[in-house]
């Protein structure tokens, strides 16, 4: 029996979820569609990103773009952890996508839970012949240390601008705009020995009143 067209319709349902479930360092929309604050700047890189060598580059398509507000705290520590955030963003985009088609960076901001639930959500998405498209922005983002190697990062997302596409057909499955398009996110994030803080943990509620427009 082939589920793909129902598979398809139950990612258009949640597709959006990717968008944070993801994804995020380029230097224009070309890659990655990033912005910082709003106001069209690329996110800045963390403090670890730009002393690392090894870290993997990351693109999106110009169809698929990402906003993300409040970069700059003040405390360098933060910093560093809301920059791997946005890393960790767009890598999960970027491998479901298939510019990161071996999923590198996925699990380079990645690890534990946060790393398997990610590749099941992309596993997904390749069972269903299906990419992303549109729009997502994430904002109210706080984070709160809980140790000298780990915080937790509370944020918002309104993904009410982002869909599922058919690969093949390139037909985009839009979904209406409800309470359940804004999320709250929950994640854990620990610094690893290469000083990236990576996600090990992510907890979502849909319609979360705090989170509403």
């Amino acid at each position: 029996m082939n589920r793909r067209p129902t598979l398809l319709a139950a990612l258009a349902l949640t597709a959006t979820a990717v968008l944070t479930l993801s994804a995020c360092g380029s230097d224009d929309d070309r890659a990655g569609g990033t912005q910082a604050d709003g106001d069209n700047k690329p996110a800045s890189p963390s403090t670890s990103a730009a002393t690392s060598p090894d870290r993997p580059e990351i693109e999106l398509p110009a169809d698929l773009k990402l906003t993300f507000e409040g970069g700059e705290t003040g405390d360098p520590v933060k910093d560093a952890i809301l920059a791997d955030n946005v890393e960790r963003m767009r890598a999960v985009d970027a491998t479901i996508i298939g510019t990161d088609p071996q999923g590198k960076a996925l699990a380079f901001y990645n690890t534990g839970k946060a790393l398997a639930d990610a590749r099941n959500w992309v596993a997904q998405f390749e069972e269903a012949g299906a990419t992303l498209t549109g729009e997502a922005r994430y904002y109210d983002r706080e984070v709160t240390l809980t140790g000298e190697d780990s915080a937790t990062l509370v944020f918002c997302a309104d993904e009410s601008k982002g869909f599922s596409k058919d690969k093949k057909t390139n037909e985009i499955h839009r979904t209406p705009v409800t309470k359940n398009s804004y999320v709250l996110y929950n994640t854990r994030l620990d610094k690893n020995a290469d000083g990236v803080w990576q996600t090990s943990q992510i907890i979502s509620t849909r319609g979360a009143a705090q989170c509403q427009p």
